[in-house]
């Protein structure tokens, strides 16, 4: 949706109320006291009453935008602005754009945004052929303690200046031999996940939740991986020289060039404690790269059906 199109749908606080009630209802309404999906309008106080046992639900209520007294037409900005653009949108130029007084508000949306791509990307595994490898981000955390600045930092690997992630990208074999971009194989999708470490166990947990069992996964030949095998059906480790990294695991490491450029190009600076929003954002939006004017849609659809305590209490 382009940005005319989306004035003309949206005007006013009204437009963007009746569509997201539009969607409400599609959906359908759970109650939070019964469970039941029996449920009647109420025009006058605008909210839904459970057919069962009465109990009364906001339009806002069991969806990301609970708790938050924002306008409707904040939350349409912010979407269509993540939605519409290839790259991403810092929290304080959106509130530059809508004129808002204060900023954590509309950060705190922002980021809410961010964990329901999150949530509706963890709901799918990955299958095929996987690439896998590490990437390192760095973060800006300052640690106040004087106990902790004494301490001398590492550099490179493990450095306490950087977040480490697990990167995957699942691929398919071109057999086309289209030989896009110079790359054996197809890009389909991509996973970005933030890690307390490389151990053989975490990874093993890791590519169990996010990779189907009947899937062949590639990666270098570093000791934390060995023990892939236990979880996927075929694991091709390959002895890799730094100058053929691009070479064996091309669209892993493309994926992580990719979303350095655009995630520091915008924010400039994250913290170790929200960078998983915005590596969600990113592979949200590569993921769905193809679905041109429907995105806006199918992520207002995330934002009805995504419980926001639930978000929450996943992030802590």
């Amino acid at each position: 949706m382009n940005l005319i199109k989306f004035i003309e749908s949206f005007p006013d606080e009204s437009s963007c109320r009746t569509k997201f009630k539009e969607f409400r209802d599609e959906q359908g309404v759970i109650c939070r006291k019964c469970g039941s999906k029996d449920h009647y309008w109420l025009c006058t106080i605008e909210k839904y009453q459970c057919k069962k046992c009465k109990t009364r639900t906001s339009l806002r209520s069991g969806t990301i935008m609970q708790a938050s007294n924002l306008p409707f037409r904040h939350w349409f900005i912010a979407i269509h602005l993540l939605t519409g653009t290839k790259k991403t949108f810092s929290a304080l130029e959106l509130q530059r754009q809508i004129g808002h007084k204060y900023y954590e508000p509309i950060w705190y949306m922002m980021q809410k945004l961010r964990m329901t791509m999150g949530s509706r990307d963890s709901k799918y595994q990955l299958d095929k052929i996987v690439e896998l490898d590490e990437g390192f981000f760095e973060n800006v955390d300052t640690e106040k303690d004087d106990d902790a600045k004494s301490t001398p930092k590492k550099r490179g690997r493990g450095s306490q200046k950087q977040s480490t992630v697990m990167v995957m990208a699942s691929t398919v074999h071109d057999f086309e031999k289209t030989r896009k971009f110079n790359k054996p194989t197809k890009f389909r999708f991509v996973r970005m996940l933030v890690v307390d470490n490389l151990k053989g166990q975490t990874v093993g947990e890791k590519v169990s939740e996010n990779i189907k069992y009947n899937t062949v996964v590639k990666t270098d030949n570093y000791s934390s991986y060995s023990k892939i095998k236990d979880h996927v059906w075929c694991h091709i480790p390959q002895n890799v020289s730094p100058k053929d990294t691009g070479k064996v695991l091309p669209w892993v490491h493309t994926m992580i060039s990719n979303a350095k450029r655009t995630l520091l190009g915008v924010h400039h600076m994250m913290s170790t404690k929200y960078i998983q929003n915005y590596l969600d954002e990113f592979c949200y939006k590569v993921n769905r790269r193809n679905f041109g004017e429907q995105l806006f849609d199918r992520f207002l659809i995330a934002c009805v059906t995504t419980n926001y305590q639930n978000v929450i209490n996943h992030n802590r």
